[in-house]
């Protein structure tokens, strides 16, 4: 029988979603907890990679399990065996073919950058001492949704079939001196959300144009984006599924 989780983590202190040979990450913790509370070796699958040091509001791993499991039950045995940083929601059956990464529709994350400093986000937002014209990035940013290939924005030798992305959300809010971009498509390449969020940053400070934005799309080079920001300030925050 297959099983949904949905949980969250701030990465501070993991390398990554994935399990890694010599470095700690989220998924290595979670399946050795889960493996010692269903007394059998337990794989999970989540839903994306996050980078070291990214952070997840909302993810959902997929695990097998040949028994009926008492949801209430292990969630707790979850949440009190796991470190404070992993937190279990829920527990979801769902049929055989459902899979937590190829079965999502669209993924949504959030970027956060404090303006100034403040003792409150120095693990959580990248801290810029300038003000940035968010008006120019939401213009920008809305540029975004006249293409469909982000080539320009991928991390460089990775291997994809495809640098096509469906863009349907991207918009820059403001809460007291926090910026959040917020962004949903219906898959990223790696290290996307970041290069594109250093790439407005430079249209919010003066470095590009609203033109020069479109150029960096058109050209298909890393190399005319901008800086790929510290992962501290990023969080994917929705999977969604067709059946659940």
């Amino acid at each position: 029988m297959r099983y949904f989780i949905e949980l969250a983590y701030n990465g501070k202190n993991y390398f990554g979603w994935q399990r890694q040979p010599k470095q700690i990450s989220v998924q290595q913790v979670i399946e050795e907890k889960l493996s010692t509370i269903l007394r059998k070796d337990i794989s999970i699958i989540g839903a994306g990679r996050t980078d070291t040091g990214v952070h997840a509001k909302q993810m959902y791993a997929h695990f097998d399990y040949d028994q009926e499991i008492d949801y209430d039950k292990v969630i707790f045995k979850l949440n009190s065996f796991l470190p404070k940083d992993i937190a279990i929601y829920k527990i979801i059956k769902v049929t055989d073919d459902s899979h937590a990464r190829f079965g999502a529709s669209s993924r949504a994350y959030e970027y956060h950058i404090q303006i100034g400093k403040s003792p409150f986000t120095i693990d959580s937002a990248f801290k810029i001492n300038n003000n940035l014209n968010v008006e120019k990035m939401n213009e920008a940013a809305r540029i975004l949704f006249d293409y469909t290939d982000f080539k320009c924005f991928s991390k460089s030798k990775t291997d994809v079939r495809t640098y096509n992305c469906d863009i349907m959300k991207a918009e820059w809010t403001v809460r007291d001196k926090k910026l959040i971009f917020h962004v949903k498509a219906d898959r990223f390449l790696r290290n996307m959300v970041r290069a594109i969020v250093g790439s407005l940053i430079e249209v919010g400070n003066g470095k590009k144009s609203i033109t020069d934005f479109r150029n960096i799309i058109e050209s298909r080079s890393r190399s005319e984006a901008g800086i790929s920001v510290p992962a501290q300030g990023l969080y994917l925050t929705e999977v969604t599924y067709p059946y659940i």
